[in-house]
């Protein structure tokens, strides 16, 4: 990537935006195919007055297929990270990536400072993926909560 590229942030919201988009589409789309896989469990199952196994699973498996569809989204991020030159290895840019997408940050890992406002950017892709997921976990719980 020539420097004059990377050394303005018009390069990192070209980057920035497209993956922003992707990021959505694709987190909205595993959310449907979990949502599909939910609503054919049996309502029977979830919709009694006390906790069931079926509910509690429902739950856990929503969790943990986001967890995955998070980390699989943090993985597109890091691509484009080494990708750009942005980050020197896979592990790094692995763990750059998901420390910007929880905005969690780390302080001994930094982007090259041409690339710098692209980890602004998956920071505000991770808020936007997380408003979804608490929206959907939300909901879930709603179904799989038993009725008093």
């Amino acid at each position: 990537m020539p420097a004059e590229l990377a050394n303005n942030w018009a390069s990192d919201w070209v980057w920035g935006l497209p993956l922003i988009v992707l990021n959505v589409i694709i987190h909205v789309y595993g959310l449907g195919l979990i949502n599909k896989k939910i609503i054919s469990t049996p309502r029977s199952s979830l919709q009694s007055s006390e906790l069931s196994s079926a509910s509690i699973f429902v739950v856990g498996g929503t969790v943990l297929f986001v967890i995955i569809l998070h980390a699989f989204e943090g993985g597109i991020w890091a691509a484009a990270f080494r990708l750009l030159g942005a980050l020197p290895d896979n592990k790094s840019a692995m763990l750059y990536s998901l420390n910007a997408i929880t905005t969690y940050g780390h302080e001994n890992l930094h982007l090259e400072p041409g690339w710098q406002m692209m980890g602004a950017l998956e920071a505000l892709n991770g808020c936007i993926m997380f408003g979804l997921t608490t929206a959907f976990l939300f909901t879930v719980m709603r179904k799989a909560w038993p009725r008093v």
